[in-house]
């Protein structure tokens, strides 16, 4: 029995997942034990036997296409190999509507002026942030995961900046005092 599945991806995002002479593509084979074709259309094809090893190893792959295919880095993507880290995916469309002035301007807030909001989710919830097309997508782990999450959830509803800055302060704050305490514990 096989595990197939097909997935659309936009095409200028095509040469990134190929990566040159086809590296990226053989890197996301070679860590999840799949086959996987693509076409220059952007249609990506991943395959793999169900007596592998892992058959979980099929679902990543189809994560680490998809955060490339969502404006992620081969490298940001690969880091999905991880049991831990995890995709989340946002459709500006479904929170803000059609409209492709709104979108714009939502993109904007998250972004931020010279990418320092974007900077600022990025490093206070140890997570990666990719605005592409009418997407916001992230990798990471939770608990950062969630709260970066809830920082755009944020943005999007019109929060000042500001806000959302003491927001992520207050849950760096959180995350610290739980892995002070998860040290603590391992260490009796």
């Amino acid at each position: 029995m096989l595990y197939h599945e097909t997935i659309k991806v936009p095409e200028d995002r095509v040469g990134v997942i190929v990566g040159r002479n086809g590296k990226v593509r053989r890197r996301v084979e070679e860590l999840a034990n799949v086959k996987i074709e693509v076409t220059s259309e952007g249609t990506v094809t991943i395959t793999a036997s169900t007596n592998t090893e892992d058959p979980v190893l099929a679902w990543k792959a189809r994560d680490i296409i998809r955060a490339m295919a969502r404006g992620f880095s081969p490298k940001n993507a690969f880091t999905l190999i991880d049991d831990d880290m995890q995709l989340v995916i946002i459709s500006l469309r479904d929170v803000v509507g059609s409209s492709p002035r709104q979108m714009k301007r939502v993109a904007g807030r998250i972004i931020g002026e010279n990418g320092r909001t974007r900077r600022v989710i990025e490093q206070t919830t140890e997570t990666k942030l990719s605005v592409y097309g009418k997407t916001v997508s992230l990798i990471g782990i939770i608990p950062g995961l969630d709260y970066a999450r809830k920082a755009i959830d944020m943005l999007i509803a019109g929060a000042p900046h500001s806000t959302v800055y003491s927001f992520l302060e207050k849950m760096r704050r959180e995350m610290n005092r739980q892995k002070a305490e998860l040290w603590e514990d391992t260490d009796l």
